[in-house]
């Protein structure tokens, strides 16, 4: 397993098309950040990519973040790793704001449910 320090945080890369992304604590998720995000997993993933996110910390969006942060046609399967209530409702905000776009994406409490998920899609 790769690792890799980012502007907004970190991510892992599991396999050639699966990594975990976490989010540092207090970040606040603008469009240049989703611009390094995109470019990153575009030339380190091999497409389709499934991506595992782990929210074990507290993070915002801009509203253009909101917009563009999961709307890679690359991105297969997203699985989000919950660790408190307020992730949950971040993320299902985030789920709302982008109803127009067809993610795959589910929602866990247990990391190796979600991973075996994302295994399976």
């Amino acid at each position: 397993m790769e690792r890799f320090k980012l502007s907004f945080g970190e991510i892992k890369i599991l396999n050639k098309n699966l990594a975990e992304v976490i989010v540092d604590e207090g970040i606040v998720f603008d469009e240049i950040m989703v611009d390094e995000y995109h470019d990153f997993l575009l030339n380190s993933l091999t497409p389709p990519f499934f991506l595992l996110i782990n929210k074990k910390y507290s993070y915002t969006y801009t509203f253009n973040a909101q917009k563009t942060i999961a709307n890679l046609k690359e991105i297969k399967a997203m699985a989000v790793l919950l660790s408190t209530y307020g992730g949950e409702m971040s993320t299902r905000t985030l789920i709302n704001v982008n109803g127009n776009y067809k993610w795959n994406i589910e929602l866990f409490q247990n990391r190796t449910e979600a991973l075996q998920w994302l295994r399976e899609q």
